[in-house]
């Protein structure tokens, strides 16, 4: 009997291949590359562990075990990239997260098509500029001799350390975040709302609600289970942050609030050579990012929310 139906099951499977076949060939591709570039280099984190000695490879280098991690732990260096990566995702989560959702909410309750189109374009366009260009354009705009200064001049108004001053530097390097993110997140958003069913607003529409209203009661509860994935998936990269922003925008006089976990890693990996305490702190955001992300997974299990697994 159990032959039987393991020689059922294989004859199901072949003929799943044989009418797939093209589908499965073309999910090789994907496949090699998570498999190439996302497992095959988990056994470079063996160099957390090593005095990494470039010439002898992982295979000669001399194991330490978690002297290496001993070390990070007690430099105030890494304690303050730590902090300001912190900083820097807190104020990102708290006026980045919200943003694509209102923008998201505000186009969809255009009429004007066209006008709606045009809109969305532009507020796409930053998304498609890199950080050395967006970085290049905030000098130009807000430095002391930049376009912003110029004006506030012609008024006889003094001049402000946009760039400079640590307060004004978290606040443009929010400003920026929002404004270049901002347009691609609606996308996620738009996608959801339109997935909406349109009797309930054609229902709301009979009963004499107001738009604030079915946005509160039908649009937010529509949008709300791709609110809260992307809300855990956030907080899970709590700990991790792009090297282009905070290296782009920071400068010396801010180097206390713009040095952060990437750009750490930068200056002890690449500038000093030292491979095993960028591998090590490289091993710590993947650990800590991955207790934060089922922390918040747990959490909004726990709250009768939907997680992510």
């Amino acid at each position: 009997m159990m032959l039987n139906l393991m020689a059922k099951g294989m004859i199901e499977v072949k003929a799943v291949l044989k009418r797939d076949f093209f589908l499965y060939f073309l999910l090789l591709l994907p496949m090699a590359y998570i498999f190439i570039f996302k497992y095959a280099p988990i056994y470079g984190v063996l160099m957390a562990f090593q005095d990494y000695n470039i010439f002898e490879g992982i295979g000669g280098s001399e194991w330490v075990g978690f002297d290496v991690f001993n070390f990070i732990f007690h430099q105030d260096s890494f304690y303050r990239a730590l902090q300001n990566t912190l900083v820097l995702n807190l104020l990102d989560l708290a006026a980045g997260f919200p943003a694509p959702i209102i923008l998201a909410i505000l186009l969809n309750e255009l009429r004007y098509a066209r006008f709606k189109k045009v809109t969305q374009t532009i507020l796409y366009l930053p998304h498609f500029l890199s950080w050395v260009i967006i970085g290049g354009m905030v000098y130009l705009m807000f430095s002391s001799g930049g376009m912003a200064n110029s004006v506030l001049s012609r008024f006889g108004l003094g001049n402000i350390d946009f760039l400079s001053q640590k307060t004004n530097w978290l606040i443009m390097y929010t400003a920026v975040g929002v404004w270049q993110s901002v347009g691609w997140g609606t996308i996620i958003y738009l996608a959801s709302i339109i997935g909406i069913n349109k009797d309930l607003y054609e229902a709301s529409d009979m009963d004499g609600c107001s738009r604030l209203r079915k946005i509160w009661h039908i649009t937010l509860p529509g949008i709300k289970p791709t609110i809260m994935m992307l809300l855990i998936l956030q907080i899970g990269r709590m700990v991790s942050i792009g090297f282009d922003r905070p290296f782009v925008m920071g400068n010396s006089l801010v180097s206390d609030y713009s040095d952060v976990i990437s750009t750490y890693v930068y200056r002890i990996g690449i500038g000093s050579g030292d491979f095993s305490q960028a591998t090590a702190v490289g091993l710590f955001q993947s650990v800590v990012g991955l207790i934060f992300l089922a922390a918040a997974n747990y959490g909004a299990k726990k709250i009768g929310e939907q997680g992510i697994w």
